[in-house]
């Protein structure tokens, strides 16, 4: 029988099918085994139509045969079957799919969770198949066979074969030095596959595996074959909520994203309407051992009618909201034609843009009712909240703002913003905070002293984004963030701050000797009413405290930002009143002496620890 053309551009098309349009090969076996299912979904269907109530279900399967001595791997189901016109029609018009006409037959076919859509799917068989042989017997028509070894066309003539349904045997292409399609006849490789890309199949895909057991009243060991189900079938999150228990959910998280622990909740999301689809999310206790890596992937696995599209789709899960697990499963999702990748952001975002709103709904929820659980959350993620603040901008602060969490100064423990703001009093209009390496640093800071001597907390900064993240925020309830080390404490009334400024002046010949002493060491030097009992401390310049100087310097070219700050001395401290009777050697000492205390204390590196010592050892 003389082989028939492909019609449309068949060599450039089918040339278009194996190489460019799907990125993985492995692909294939996917797109094998959801023809598979579409093909008994019409079957069933149509013995519905034709009143056939008694039809059994559970006798629908895909079966998997590999077999290495004849390098075939053959996928045969039981569903509708083909004609030899419908082989033709079907197989031998590339992107004409039989799914779509059906969808088209039967409009009232809504129960019917057909996957395919562009017909193309099939000639993905031949990025791993020299030839392809497809047997497919339709109730009430001849058998036929239809056989291709790609570009060169194809024939379809009568066959022997007996049952309804549809046989695919494809002989797999020669292994070189760099491609090893001998992979897909190993039964790990296609249990695997299975199970990452069609587990939810709604009817069983078999295979028979062999497997090692130990003889009956004997130590030795013997080697059986055993049929095995590769799929799960029905997918947790189909299953309605009230019969899912929490053991379940747990089980099932564990499983598919490899925890240890179960996860701190999960959300399962049924949504209805213009888009509709279903969302299983899992917010983990712990981040996974790359999330701080170049190699961590983020993103929710796509499915669309349980059939897995994408394994990290970055669009559903906003940055901020990384270390969510899970998944979404959509019928409604248009898909491109390798059912790679999505052709419409809109829709992709719709479903992103509700996640986020239940997502940080969930996280507002347990922070109000199960304090502790959140904690233990928030010292594992919090830092990619305060991350999402300080990004873009604060482009989402406001949508953020009341996850964070700080440490409070006065109550010992972490208080959100909200819980801050409202123990305020009523004459503080201000929310004061300390930045520092360590809690212990922070809370021993002389710029504090005078914020807590006025009754008002402190929020304890350790972090390094900690400190960009509240200059983004700006203010919170209109109450203004202050730094205990910005140049206005609004601690003072208009008279006690006329009062600094006439000291000021009056010091000023003082303060021009120690400047000239320091030189370029510091920015300027003066007087301060923020310290209590140390004698001199450092601030930041042009809103950049000391702590955002220290993490600018950390990054990539930082080095190149100067550390200059301003030198502020207490003029109540008895060490000042000495600085004035000093001549300009034993003043450049003492000046030398103060700057290098004040940079330990703001935990600064100094220039010359040796110089520091010896200086320590001359005044001891």
């Amino acid at each position: 029988m003389s082989k028939k053309q492909f019609k449309t551009e068949s060599k450039k098309l089918l040339d278009l099918m194996i190489h460019s349009i799907y990125t993985h090969r492995e692909i294939f076996l996917r797109e094998l085994i959801s023809n598979a299912s579409d093909a008994i979904d019409k079957r069933y269907y149509a013995a519905m139509q034709r009143g056939e109530t008694g039809v059994d279900k559970s006798a629908f399967e895909i079966r998997l045969e590999p077999n290495k001595a004849a390098r075939t791997l053959t996928i045969t189901d039981n569903g509708c079957g083909m004609s030899a016109a419908e082989l033709e029609q079907n197989l031998g018009t590339i992107a004409k799919s039989g799914t779509q006409a059906f969808r088209a037959e039967h409009a009232d076919a809504e129960d019917v969770d057909i996957i395919g859509k562009f017909g193309v799917g099939f000639y993905a068989a031949f990025m791993v198949a020299k030839k392809v042989t497809v047997y497919s017997h339709r109730e009430g028509e001849e058998p036929a066979v239809w056989e291709s070894e790609g570009e060169d066309g194809y024939t379809v003539k009568p066959a022997g074969y007996e049952p309804v349904g549809t046989k695919i045997v494809l002989t797999l292409k020669d292994d070189g030095d760099e491609e090893s399609y001998g992979e897909f006849l190993e039964t790990y490789r296609l249990q695997s596959l299975v199970k990452k890309y069609s587990d939810y199949i709604r009817y069983p895909i078999r295979m028979q595996v062999e497997r090692s057991r130990k003889k009956e009243g004997s130590d030795e060991y013997e080697t059986v074959v055993e049929d095995q189900t590769l799929n799960s079938q029905v997918p947790l999150w189909r299953k309605n909520k009230s019969e899912i228990t929490k053991e379940e959910y747990a089980q099932f998280y564990r499983d598919v994203f490899h925890d240890y622990e179960e996860p701190i909740t999960t959300l399962h999301i049924n949504a209805e309407g213009m888009l509709s689809y279903t969302a299983l999310l899992f917010i983990p206790k712990h981040p996974p051992f790359d999330f701080n890596t170049k190699d961590f992937k983020r993103g929710l696995k796509l499915y669309a009618n349980g059939v897995m599209i994408m394994e990290h789709c970055e669009e559903l899960l906003p940055e901020y909201f990384n270390f969510v697990q899970g998944l979404v499963d959509s019928p409604d999702l248009s898909l491109n034609i390798s059912r790679e990748m999505l052709q419409h952001d809109r829709q992709l975002s719709a479903i992103a843009n509700n996640l986020k709103k239940k997502i940080l709904a969930e996280l507002l929820r347990i922070q109000r009712e199960e304090r502790e659980t959140y904690e233990t959350f928030y010292k594992a993620f919090g830092r990619t909240l305060k991350f999402g603040v300080y990004d873009k901008f604060g482009a989402n602060k406001d949508f953020l703002k009341d996850t964070l969490l700080f440490w409070s100064r006065r109550e010992d423990k972490y208080v959100t913003l909200k819980e801050y703001v409202d123990a305020m009093p009523e004459a503080q209009k201000s929310i004061y905070y300390a930045a520092g390496d360590t809690l212990s640093q922070v809370k021993k800071l002389p710029q504090a002293e005078r914020v807590a001597d006025a009754g008002y907390d402190i929020l304890c900064l350790t972090e390094d984004v900690d400190e960009f993240a509240l200059r983004i925020l700006e203010s919170y309830q209109e109450k203004p963030f202050r730094s205990v080390s910005d140049p206005d404490l609004d601690l003072f009334t208009d008279e006690q701050k006329k009062e600094l400024e006439k000291r000021a002046e009056e010091a000023k010949p003082l303060l021009e000797r120690i400047k000239t002493a320091l030189g370029d060491k510091v920015l300027d030097v003066r007087l301060t009413d923020r310290l209590k009992s140390t004698a001199a401390c450092l601030t930041g310049d042009e809103g950049m405290s000391v702590e955002m100087f220290k993490v600018l310097r950390q990054m990539p070219n930082g080095a190149s930002i100067p550390m200059a700050f301003h030198f502020e001395l207490n003029p109540d401290h008895p060490v000042y009143a000495k600085l004035a009777s000093l001549d300009d050697d034993k003043l450049k000492e003492y000046a030398d002496l103060l700057l290098a205390q004040a940079k330990l204390v703001a935990g600064l590196p100094l220039n010359d620890p040796a110089a520091f010592a010896e200086s320590m050892l001359k005044l001891m």
